[in-house]
């Protein structure tokens, strides 16, 4: 019965262990932590700009002087005097009226004549002819004689005058006829005497620019900060259980002696870390590490919980410049959340109580 009972048990455990993911027969008195293949990552440096080129640019005002000028106030021009053209008289002989010629018309002669017209042309057609003597029928159109006779055309003659000779004519000459008239010729053309009246100037003083304003260019170089940063290179993720120490799963104390306030981590402390630390993290490939970091209590919660956090960031960042990937790394900072005894808000404890809350700490936890 009890042999039944135990492989009811070990059943009912490994069903739970597989709805679980937990380890596949794993043994009494023995710890695992579950290890993920982790992303790999390479440090890359890049050049980041923090200012760009420009240009800075520097303005001269325009410089002037003073120049005297003699400046024209009036312009030359001119006087013009008329001076009336002369006439003289000429006698000019025209042609009053041209020569021509007269014409006298000869009438036409006309002489007697006939012409012959067809008024009718000669035609043919179908005429009854009359009975037959010997005709059978009742009806006596029925024994008539068709006969197609001929006629012959019929002209007749109309009286024509004919020509004997056109209309024409005769030409007489008409003499020209001419005569005389008196004009005015210009004996001496009508003209303009020019005089020049000269233009007048004066003197005045003006302020000329000798050169502008300008301005001068100087570049001013981009300025660049080297920063480093971690490129995915190959992508983890396969997961699997891996039996380790039993120690390493409970929380370890990280001797560290934290300054008063500071969270920078001293030489000593940065030794502490890779004889401690880097061991174990190289021996349990893919596993997990969590940085605990505590306070004591005195000084605000708010206050102790940042300082907290800032001194566990401070272990994973000095682990990430060793190489660590940071995927197997957490950071949680408690305060004084977690006290190892009495010593809270309002209870009076000796500096070493104090001291005991005041740790670092680290285990492996599973991804």
């Amino acid at each position: 019965m009890k042999n039944r009972i135990l492989l009811i048990f070990l059943a009912f455990v490994g069903v739970a262990a597989q709805a679980q993911d937990l380890p596949a027969n794993p043994e009494p008195g023995k710890c695992y932590v579950r290890c993920t293949t982790p992303d790999i990552y390479e440090n890359q440096t890049v050049q980041v700009q923090l200012t760009p080129e420009y240009r800075k640019l520097k303005t001269f005002p325009a410089t002037f002087e003073k120049v005297t000028e003699r400046v024209l106030v009036k312009e030359e021009t001119k006087k013009f005097t008329y001076v009336p053209a002369k006439y003289k008289n000429e006698t000019v002989t025209f042609i009053k009226k041209q020569k021509a010629s007269k014409l006298s018309v000869i009438p036409a002669k006309f002489g007697k004549g006939s012409e012959t017209l067809e008024i009718k042309p000669a035609y043919a057609q179908w005429e009854l002819g009359s009975p037959a003597p010997d005709c059978a029928s009742s009806n006596p159109d029925d024994c008539r004689y068709w006969c197609y006779k001929g006629y012959p055309a019929e002209f007749t003659t109309v009286a024509v005058q004919t020509l004997t000779s056109d209309a024409s004519t005769s030409s007489t000459p008409i003499d020209e006829l001419t005569s005389t008239y008196t004009k005015r010729v210009i004996a001496e053309p009508a003209k303009v005497i020019e005089e020049v009246i000269p233009a007048e100037y004066a003197t005045i003083t003006k302020t000329v620019m000798v050169k502008d304003a300008y301005s001068e260019e100087v570049v001013v170089p981009a300025t660049f900060k080297s920063v480093s940063k971690e490129v995915l290179t190959q992508k983890g993720g396969l997961t699997t259980w891996k039996e380790v120490e039993c120690s390493l799963v409970e929380y370890s104390a990280l001797p560290i002696n934290w300054n008063l306030g500071s969270a920078t981590l001293t030489s000593q402390a940065k030794s502490i870390i890779d004889t401690r630390l880097m061991p174990v993290l190289a021996n349990n490939p893919g596993a997990k590490m969590e940085i605990a970091s505590h306070t004591d209590a005195r000084g605000s919660k708010s206050s102790n919980k940042s300082l907290s956090e800032r001194r566990a960031q401070a272990v994973v960042t000095y682990l990430l410049s060793k190489g660590i990937n940071g995927s197997r790394l957490v950071a949680n900072g408690y305060g004084e959340t977690r006290l190892k005894n009495r010593c809270s808000d309002g209870v009076s404890c000796t500096e070493r109580q104090h001291a005991a809350n005041r740790r670092t700490e680290f285990r492996l936890i599973n991804n």
